[in-house]
């Protein structure tokens, strides 16, 4: 390691109103996995579509193997050797592995007909190189997530590619799926590939990166080897100022009313005579490994969703809710941990997005009042500190913090008393996580009763006041105060028989 194999110098890209990158530095090395962080919107992406040839740079230069190179177009970048794995996958669900490895580029005998029989056999040497278990002759919409990332890195590979960007590659991967992924990086690392490494996930960079380069508004901060870098200055040197970083104490209003309490709901397999409850100004979050019931819950209560018995109180008034009308109705909010398909619409400004929720608070007679409704929006950005150029701005253009916030002020529109986030920070920078949690903190103090569902365990840990833990659609523990640890809650997640009788009111 030590040979670059890219220098990017003076990269410098504007679009309307906006300087995304100003005169950026980024190097790679020889057989190195080297991480590429900062906020949504620090430039990374912008960066990165430069090198593939997405986007075209104002000014600047590109070193590829110490020869300048104009990277115009994909298959320019392709051509040299680099090729970007998306966190959104880009694979047809309806073709073979095989069909999608080699889409474009098929495989013929006598130039006419397609080859299948070779397609196949080229993809199982690239799978057998990374020691890989995956049946080339298999329809990609079949297999899981993690398997689908795998086929595109194996698609990469099939270009002959020495460099491979990998955007968010775990955001949507269980700890086991990390291990097998980090596995296959390092034989390609070991194989003199290099890799740019893109991740909100600051503990993985320990785990998996040579080096570390630092972007934030649009600039090039610093590049430290990791082996030496101290997770928290890169944090400092990401977000460039202090982070909200108080951890819950345990919650001491006893006497507080129970905002939400739920008896022996049943939905389905996932959720099993599930009782719990939340108090007015508490912050309660749900714990457990993939696929425990934690989700199912939330969409038991807010949609009816696979409902089949329990009840459900609302300030101590019990409530049937059969969609998610009813459950608005009745005070709850719920923000999906698909955001950008459950939670927004898209294709729709700002203001749009935040009024839909209440559209009757803005109508007289079936005619919205757009002065009304763009008075609340403006009430709801500012207090919300989201970032926008306008309230007319397309929400598809904001980053993913922002998008959140977003969300968070339709529901608040409503004024709605009982707020379930599941997987609040989900793809979002730390910066802005750290925003999301103060905004969290915020609204319980404001006497909201919040739920929040996580698969990230320090984030549980710190932001909420008890803890309950599920596993196999059933809550097996409940943490409270200085009992709130990861090794706790580990061996609740993975135990089948409910544990103590504390979850009563």
């Amino acid at each position: 390691m030590g040979n670059k194999v890219i220098e990017m110098k003076g990269i410098n890209k504007s679009f309307p109103g906006v300087k995304a990158l100003d005169d950026v530095y980024f190097d790679l090395n020889a057989g190195e996995v080297h991480a590429l962080v900062g906020e949504n919107g620090a430039g990374k992406s912008t960066l990165m579509k430069i090198l593939t040839g997405i986007y075209s740079m104002d000014s600047g230069s590109i070193m590829i193997n110490n020869n300048k190179v104009n990277i115009d177009t994909v298959r320019d970048a392709q051509k040299l050797g680099i090729v970007m794995i998306h966190q959104e996958l880009n694979l047809m669900n309806h073709l073979t592995v095989a069909e999608n490895i080699f889409i474009g580029r098929e495989k013929k005998r006598m130039r006419i007909f397609l080859d299948s029989r070779e397609q196949n056999e080229k993809s199982s040497e690239i799978f057998a190189k990374l020691n890989l278990d995956i049946n080339p002759n298999i329809r990609v919409g079949d297999l899981t997530v993690a398997k689908q990332q795998m086929v595109e890195i194996a698609k990469a590979l099939s270009y002959d590619s020495k460099i491979l960007i990998m955007d968010e590659p775990t955001a949507s991967l269980t700890d086991s799926e990390i291990e097998d992924l980090f596995r296959v990086v390092k034989t390609l690392r070991d194989e003199g590939r290099s890799i740019i490494y893109i991740s909100h996930r600051l503990e993985e960079l320990k785990i998996i990166s040579d080096r570390i380069t630092v972007m934030r508004d649009g600039r090039y901060i610093n590049t430290v080897n990791t082996q030496e870098a101290d997770i928290d200055d890169v944090i400092r040197m990401m977000v460039g100022r202090e982070i909200f970083a108080v951890k819950q104490e345990p919650f001491t209003k006893e006497n507080a009313p129970v905002a939400l309490k739920v008896e022996n709901l049943n939905a389905g397999r996932m959720v099993q005579n599930v009782s719990f409850y939340v108090r007015q100004g508490e912050i309660l979050g749900f714990a457990g490994l993939v696929g425990a019931g934690r989700t199912e819950v939330a969409r038991a209560i807010f949609a009816g969703e696979n409902y089949e018995s329990g009840d459900v109180y609302i300030y101590g008034k019990k409530v049937k809710i059969k969609n998610p009308s009813d459950a608005v109705k009745a005070g709850i909010a719920y923000l999906s941990e698909d955001r950008r398909r459950f939670g927004l619409a898209l294709g729709m400004n700002v203001d749009e997005n935040i009024s839909m929720a209440n559209m009757k608070e803005f109508s007289t007679l079936s005619f919205i009042n757009f002065t009304k409704s763009l008075k609340n929006s403006q009430k709801q950005k500012e207090a919300l500190d989201i970032k926008t150029p306008s309230l007319k701005q397309k929400v598809k253009f904001l980053s993913g913090g922002n998008q959140q916030k977003l969300v968070l002020a339709k529901w608040l529109s409503r004024d709605s008393n009982i707020i379930i986030f599941d997987e609040p920070t989900r793809g979002i920078d730390v910066g802005a996580k750290s925003e999301i949690y103060k905004l969290l903190n915020d609204l319980a103090e404001q006497g909201k009763a919040i739920i929040v569902i996580s698969s990230e365990l320090p984030e549980i840990i710190r932001i909420c006041n008890r803890v309950l833990v599920m596993c196999e659609g059933r809550i097996t523990g409940e943490l409270m105060g200085e009992e709130i640890d990861q090794n706790k809650i580990m061996q609740y997640a993975i135990k089948r028989n409910i544990s103590n009788g504390r979850l009563t009111s």
